[in-house]
């Protein structure tokens, strides 16, 4: 099996209490005078106390244009990328030139040379490096990058992959945009990045992280456009519908309970639930769909309210601070577990 070896996150550089955010977005979103009580109350719903940003909240109101953006998206997400795998290979006691594989997951910008291409350069990865980047998959590309490292991991059990994500989110904040998914994302989503060191079962065995044994990838076509990007002139324009959670209680428990049971396991099984946070309905839909107590998503809830939505990189950190606090029973299974755009659920089973 697979082995994680390492989890480093970070946040952007500058920390940002909710309430200086929503007088920014006011400013920057709202029309002159406009009554502002909705956007209030989206943000104190949020369920974030705090979020970090890539810029100065003043720099926001300023920031002219996709190009901009994403330009300031590139250099940023090459610093940070950067800054992650080097922290993640050295808690893995591994060098640069360790490395066979780098994905790099990421929906908050575009980069051709691609981020990873960047990432590798600065590192000094070696120049025979396999590389993946994975765009469109949003908020479950954390757990579909876990995925694919351990598929390639599967048929070269001597290797070491390299999974990093890298969000942005609010640099695709969008100026004079008033719509209720506007101001429910420029609520809830934050910046920041992770990178995850594994290794094939040859080399897994001195590492003390938990295995992954499989995963699972679920597409609910009939909800493709509840979630995901209009892409217009201004850039990425959010598509938040309200209807995800109730997709969510109506498919996610028998996913779950059918993936589980191939491997002779029931929910009740599962020491430790990593789930993305995706906000507060989300987690409350992922709990009552499969029967859990609230204090199961403990983590999930106060990463949260610490750091918004940092779309795929949330649930790695969920995972990092798993491994640093709860430490599960060895032997026993967890399931991590993120919704994205598709819509569609990805399941991947760990054994701690």
């Amino acid at each position: 099996m697979t082995r994680i070896a390492a989890v480093h996150g970070a946040l952007a550089r500058y920390r940002c209490a909710q309430a200086d955010i929503t007088d920014m977005v006011a400013r920057a979103c709202l029309p002159e005078g406009a009554d502002r009580r909705v956007l209030d109350r989206l943000h104190r719903n949020a369920g974030v106390r705090a979020r970090h940003m890539t810029l100065p909240l003043d720099r926001y109101e300023t920031l002219d244009g996709f190009g901009a953006a994403n330009d300031l998206f590139i250099a940023t997400a090459t610093d940070l990328g950067a800054r992650v795998i080097r922290e993640a290979l050295r808690g893995a006691g591994l060098s640069a030139g360790d490395v066979d594989l780098l994905i790099f997951t990421s929906v908050t910008g575009v980069a051709v040379p691609s981020v990873d291409a960047r990432v590798a350069g600065r590192l000094g990865l070696r120049p025979d490096l396999r590389r993946m980047p994975l765009f469109g998959l949003g908020c479950a590309g954390g757990a579909a990058g876990l995925a694919r490292v351990h598929d390639f991991l599967l048929g070269r059990p001597d290797q070491v992959a390299v999974l990093l994500s890298v969000e942005l989110c609010s640099l695709t904040f969008q100026r004079g945009d008033a719509s209720t998914a506007n101001l429910v994302a420029t609520g809830l989503f934050g910046d920041g990045a992770t990178a995850v060191v594994a290794c094939g079962a040859e080399r897994g065995g001195a590492f003390p992280g938990p295995a992954i044994v499989d995963s699972r990838s679920r597409l609910y076509p009939e909800a493709g456009g509840v979630l995901g990007w209009d892409i217009g002139d201004s850039g990425f324009r959010v598509v938040l519908d309200p209807d995800i959670p109730q997709v969510l209680r109506h498919h996610l428990a028998g996913d779950v309970r059918e993936f589980l049971a191939g491997h002779g396991l029931k929910p009740q099984d599962v020491t430790a639930w990593v789930c993305h946070p995706g906000g507060p309905r989300i987690l409350d839909a992922v709990t009552e769909a499969l029967d859990l107590p609230t204090e199961e998503l403990a983590l999930s809830r106060r990463h949260l309210a610490e750091a918004g939505n940092l779309s795929s990189s949330s649930v790695l950190h969920v995972l990092r601070d798993t491994l640093a606090e709860r430490r599960p029973p060895p032997g026993t299974p967890g399931l991590l577990l993120a919704i994205g755009p598709g819509l569609a659920c990805e399941l991947v089973l760990l054994s701690w």
